[in-house]
């Protein structure tokens, strides 16, 4: 006798079902609707689309400012993650106390995280303009003359990559404040009775044993980084000469300022393609790097 096999219901799948129509309408079907827009070209204002393969790919490649868009998404992304990681990691030895003081002072670095960015944005506006701003009338007492902080290209990257480190580390310092308060103090108590300096002990002992934080941050901050949009829209538009232009605010020019939808989505695929290789080559390179106690 011959039996046929049937699908059990189970009424587990009505608790993922949610989770897997969220994913195809918001993460899956997106992605390849993109995909599909880049091999067009779109005009909007004609309402017409014609398929032309790789073309969009190749005209912006050769386009500078896409060019440029990238390199500063590079530059942001590694200085930012960079500083951000260190003055964090600096500040979570610091913190990693029990008194009032120090209890305070975890508050006041990570009150900045959960500003909106727009407000954090506006308000270094206000501090950093040129003639009335904060910080360069704090610099007038120091004989300082006066910084064009958002209207000179040499120094606007380097602007908003300080109010960017200033909103983030409270966030990174957290993290790693919970990394070292997981370590055991008997790890500790076994260095010090090899008589192993403190020096020593931090990048022997500490540092290994924050390396899922660290690694975890490096993942975070990264992908964040490539997706800065808000500061940079509020701060600069991308100004002044293209210095401060990054790859998602040239999307968005080149798809809702000028109207080329399918140069926008090329660079969108040229985003995810970026974002995916160097998370792979993170994981691939680094994650075998990271201790466990």
């Amino acid at each position: 006798m011959k039996h046929k096999s049937r699908l059990k219901w189970n009424p587990s799948y009505l608790y993922i079902a949610p989770a897997i129509i969220g994913s195809i309408l918001f993460t899956f079907f997106p992605v390849v609707y993109v995909i599909y827009l880049s091999l067009h070209k779109i005009d909007l204002l004609a309402g017409t689309k014609r398929f032309v393969l790789f073309d969009n790919y190749i005209k912006v490649f050769k386009t500078q400012n896409f060019r440029d868009a990238v390199s500063n998404t590079f530059v942001y992304m590694i200085v930012v993650m960079t500083l951000s990681i260190l003055l964090a990691l600096l500040l979570a030895v610091w913190l990693n106390r029990t008194t009032k003081m120090h209890y305070f002072a975890q508050t006041a670095t990570f009150t900045p995280h959960i500003i909106s960015l727009v407000s954090v944005s506006m308000l270094f506006m206000w501090m950093m303009e040129p003639d009335v701003g904060l910080l360069n009338y704090m610099l007038s007492f120091l004989g300082i003359d006066k910084i064009n902080w958002l209207g000179d290209p040499k120094i606007a990257m380097a602007s908003v990559i300080i109010v960017s480190v200033w909103k983030v580390v409270g966030y990174n310092t957290l993290i790693l404040l919970a990394g070292l308060q997981s370590i055991s103090s008997e790890i500790y108590e076994s260095a010090w009775l090899d008589h192993s300096s403190k020096i020593n002990t931090f990048f022997k002992i500490t540092i290994p044993l924050l390396s899922p934080s660290l690694f975890f941050l490096l993942i975070t901050n990264m992908l964040s980084s490539f997706q800065v949009f808000d500061s940079i829209n509020v701060m600069t538009q991308g100004g002044p000469l293209n210095s401060t232009n990054v790859l998602v605010h040239w999307i968005y020019q080149t798809g809702f300022e000028f109207f080329r939808m399918g140069e926008a989505a090329t660079g969108s695929v040229m985003l995810l393609a970026i974002v995916m290789v160097i998370t792979f080559l993170n994981f691939r390179l680094l994650s075998k790097r990271v201790h466990y106690q």
